[in-house]
């Protein structure tokens, strides 16, 4: 099979379990149970695959020509909308970076499953929620296209916040909705620094003018047109600073309160103390993690000047 399709597998395969566990009757919960410890084993097992099939020597971070088992196609392409021309690509794919952070993931995935069997309540949900948690953390590992990170960036949040609404401990009613607000409005600075650089870009051809969210083209100053707001060619500025400083601070407040960094850190604490058993697992080993890995991303990529 070819690499970039077990790729796609790796990071589908927890939706498709997800989807069986909701077929089963509620009373199956042995099966239930068996279903995502499968799951998870299987695609620990497909992470260890291409982790063996990974170039080292190819491994870099960042650099075009280092990412492997690449799958990319047009998701979407729609001419003279409302907001112009919108081209979103359905594009993944491995570097030295995200590599790691794929095998870490499907080991703490698999530990955080074995940890939920003492789990006595709404088993289907639980363990359905903990498997879509799974492909949305997985998905921005390997996501090459800014419109479909933030889509699998989004996943993450509402199972993370049922999780720790419905399965944590005392306050876990109160952990969750800090939990969810703190993100949200990380999410939101980050979508305004998104649509900035998507207007930014261009990789049409002929004068056509095609915007674009493909990280790797954002990463290139070459892609981006004169009279874009985020252009390093633009001098415009806002509160004595650049654009691109703000749209750089923009994405470094999204990264940073999923670290989290101070002064943002403070939803960790509740969240870590309600969250159920296999919720503090993932917080710990992956999703604290996802933060620090935005800023390797794109911050340092895309905004060199504003990072120095």
């Amino acid at each position: 099979m070819n690499n970039s399709v077990l790729l796609i597998l790796l990071t589908f395969l927890p939706l498709a379990g997800m989807t069986a566990i909701l077929l089963l009757p509620k009373r199956s919960v042995s099966t239930i149970r068996w279903t995502a410890l499968l799951i998870t084993f299987a695609q620990m097992a497909l992470a260890i695959i291409l982790w063996m099939a990974f170039d080292n020597k190819l491994g870099g971070i960042n650099d075009p020509n280092s990412f492997q088992f690449v799958s990319q196609a047009t998701w979407l392409d729609m001419k003279s909308t409302f907001i112009g021309n919108l081209h979103i690509e359905f594009f993944m794919g491995v570097d030295g970076l995200s590599m790691p952070m794929i095998l870490l993931t499907t080991i703490v995935m698999a530990v955080a499953t074995v940890s939920s069997w003492s789990i006595d309540k709404s088993h289907k949900g639980y363990f359905a929620l903990l498997l879509l948690l799974n492909t949305g953390v997985m998905g921005t590992f390997v996501s090459l296209d800014f419109f479909l990170f933030y889509v699998f960036w989004e996943l993450m949040l509402l199972p993370m916040y049922f999780l720790i609404g419905i399965w944590g401990g005392p306050r876990r009613e109160y952990a969750a909705i800090k939990f969810f607000l703190y993100t949200l409005a990380g999410s939101v600075f980050m979508l305004l620094a998104i649509i900035g650089l998507y207007y930014s870009t261009n990789i049409g051809k002929g004068g056509e003018v095609m915007h674009t969210f493909n990280m790797l083209a954002m990463m290139d100053p070459a892609n981006y047109v004169s009279e874009g707001i985020l252009s390093p060619d633009v001098l415009g500025s806002f509160g004595g600073n650049s654009l691109r400083y703000w749209a750089f601070l923009a994405l470094f407040v999204g990264f940073a309160i999923k670290v989290p960094m101070f002064p943002f850190h403070t939803w960790l604490p509740d969240a870590h103390v309600e969250a159920p058993t296999a919720g503090s697992v993932i917080l710990a080993g992956i999703l604290l993690k996802l933060g620090t890995y935005g800023f390797f991303r794109f911050n340092l990529p895309m905004f060199p000047a504003a990072s120095a």
